[in-house]
């Protein structure tokens, strides 16, 4: 299994190195300082969305409401920061509003026993309205300085607090899923939830949990957007889930549950942002980027398809020559 999972994160990190290498060969500005924070600063917000997702689809399910979660946080916590809130209380309740936003998903799939996809469908239109009802549709101006400096700010010099905010959810995403009982328990539900549930693990609370953290990755995300544009909209976020997606897809989440890993989810994060920013760079209509995103969750998906064969052909072939029984012999 390790050596599986070394495979694909050195995989992607190649894939990464060769793109860089393509797209700088054509356009040598692909590797320019300004170019680079573009792609960082797409991989901090596709990043965070992606693995909070990530959670999501290793269960078999999916959340198609991290964008309109990322909306509602975004007004709220722009709003309260407005009215003279401390920062770090508003940072606390933004995350808190993530979370809780994820659990009203989480009690929808478990106790109203609907589809992840219709679940999230419904709250993804719902979690929008929130927002436009709470401006009445207008951004929200002004954000104050300090809480941008929190969070949009440099720790040192070039190196974004962002990027640490993105790199450090990712490692306590990591251990959480390697490490717990709840990544166990995550997995488990994704490989065969009936099994599962039947072994005494409470698979409602589980989901619930999977979804409120895939809710606080949205908030993440949203807050440090809010911070480096110094305003908020309403509208902001339609479509993001696509490249959360996406990323997850890249980083070898299986749509059908039971396999992920978060350093491959961030690994697919900054390759699809590479791919996106060097499209731009080298003068691609800015509209392929959605079909370049679209191709990539089907290959991505389809190549899950195609190890699955193989490892089923691989099985077979060991049964046949390895068989766990000696044929008997005559006396």
């Amino acid at each position: 299994m390790k050596a599986k999972l070394f495979s694909r994160e050195a995989s992607l990190i190649f894939a990464i190195i060769m793109m860089v290498i393509i797209f700088s060969a054509i356009e040598p500005i692909y590797l320019s300082g300004g170019n680079l924070l573009d792609i960082f600063d797409q991989t901090v917000i596709n990043g965070l969305l992606a693995i909070g997702i990530t959670y999501a689809i290793i269960t078999g399910g999916i959340d198609l409401s991290i964008g309109s979660i990322f909306a509602v946080v975004i007004v709220i916590t722009g709003d309260l920061l407005v009215r003279g809130m401390n920062p770090v209380l508003a940072i606390t309740i933004g995350m808190g509003l993530g979370f809780v936003l994820g659990v009203v998903n989480g009690l929808l799939i478990t106790k109203l026993k609907l589809q992840p996809f219709i679940a999230t469908l419904g709250t993804m239109s719902a979690y929008r309205g929130i927002a436009y009802i709470y401006t009445g549709g207008w951004p929200v101006l002004d954000i104050p300085d300090n809480f941008r400096s929190m969070l949009a700010g440099d720790v040192v010099k070039d190196i974004p607090v962002s990027v640490l905010i993105l790199i450090a959810f990712t490692i306590v995403s990591h251990i959480i899923l390697k490490y717990t009982k709840l990544g166990t328990y995550i997995f488990a539900i994704g490989g065969n939830e009936e099994a599962t549930k039947l072994s005494g693990v409470n698979v409602d609370r589980t989901k619930i949990l999977t979804y409120a953290l895939c809710g606080v990755g949205a908030a993440l995300a949203g807050m440090i957007l809010l911070a480096r544009l110094g305003s908020g909209e309403p509208a902001t976020g339609q479509g993001y889930e696509l490249n959360a997606i996406a990323a997850a897809a890249i980083g070898g989440a299986s749509l059908a549950g039971g396999k992920g890993n978060m350093i491959a989810t961030l690994l697919g994060a900054i390759l699809l942002s590479a791919l996106k920013v060097g499209l731009v760079v080298v003068g691609v209509d800015s509209f392929w980027q959605y079909i370049a995103t679209g191709a990539i969750i089907v290959v991505a998906a389809y190549s899950e398809v195609i190890q699955d064969k193989f490892k089923k052909l691989r099985a077979v072939k060991n049964k046949n020559t390895n068989p766990k029984y000696p044929k008997s012999v005559g006396m």
